[in-house]
């Protein structure tokens, strides 16, 4: 992997990079990490089939990975101004820059929690890139009432936390037998600490950004949420409203990640989300190709 640094409106914006280092005609993968983790999350094997980053190199994908803003190298937002709506402003500029900078035509877009929330509203804005798909994963519909995610948006609204490992792995993990302790100590890697006002606007989001900007997307869109998420409300009916609020999505595709827990990637069952995410896009390169 090799980092990558943009300059956008002022900020910087940093990204690790993994895959060919040349156009292969295959689309390029933006993604970005959810709340308390920084680029590295898409880099943490969580089986011995190894992460999203190697799986996508493997099947001949470029990939780059964002700090989002206050993550990593890239530049910390005021408070007032770290929104979701200024992340997506950011993160749409940084990923058409990456595209140009790496010769890319198409991407395909994916998003873990609130990365996913930031991935739906670039792509209800209008990207600035050829965006051909979406992934959005460990977001859905519905919050858990009462829940971890509830509870982390009563923190103080100004301050950055950094939250002890033993509670975010109770929140980001399944049920024992659904990781491995190497998953677990990979991760520990990735997090980092969080602004809470990034906690504050999520709860709220799916309430009060999700119904307006759903149908605004016009690209596939794929989901999954995880049958143990203990911040979303994975019930198939939840499932079905959050795909059933994408209607001018030409196709979209929702499901329950089964023997995981929030943080999918990282539990033993992440590499079969990995090679449903790169089948997807598949179907979008070949979708795009109609067009």
């Amino acid at each position: 992997m090799t980092v990558l640094e943009l300059d956008i409106d002022g900020s910087t914006i940093t990204a690790l990079t993994a895959g060919p280092t040349v156009p292969t005609g295959r689309p390029l993968i933006a993604a970005l990490p959810g709340g308390t983790y920084n680029g590295k999350y898409f880099g943490v094997p969580g089986s011995s089939n190894g992460s999203f980053l190697k799986t996508a190199a493997d099947a001949g994908y470029q990939t780059v990975s964002f700090d989002r803003p206050g993550y990593g190298g890239s530049t910390p937002l005021d408070p007032d101004d770290n929104t979701f709506d200024r992340h997506a402003e950011l993160l749409d500029a940084a990923i058409a820059a990456a595209a140009e900078l790496l010769g890319a035509h198409r991407v395909f877009l994916i998003g873990h929690s609130i990365g996913g929330m930031i991935a739906m509203m670039i792509a209800a804005a209008g990207p600035r890139f050829p965006l051909i798909g979406l992934s959005v994963t460990g977001m859905g519909a519905v919050i858990n009432s009462n829940g971890a995610a509830e509870a982390l948006a009563t923190l103080p609204a100004d301050a950055t936390v950094d939250l002890p490992y033993e509670e975010r792995d109770k929140v980001m993990f399944g049920p024992q037998g659904t990781f491995d302790a190497d998953a677990v100590a990979a991760a520990h890697e990735s997090y980092a600490p969080v602004p809470v006002r990034e906690l504050i606007q999520a709860p709220r989001w799916p309430v009060e950004r999700l119904p307006g900007l759903a149908p605004m997307v016009k690209v596939p869109v794929h989901n999954a949420l995880a049958e143990f998420d203990l911040l979303w409300d994975s019930a198939p009916e939840n499932v079905d409203r959050f795909a059933a609020m994408l209607t001018a999505a030409p196709f979209v595709e929702a499901s329950v990640a089964r023997g995981t827990g929030h943080s999918i990637d990282h539990h033993r069952l992440g590499h079969a989300l990995h090679l449903r995410q790169l089948a997807f896009a598949e179907e979008c390169a070949a979708w795009a190709e109609r067009q």
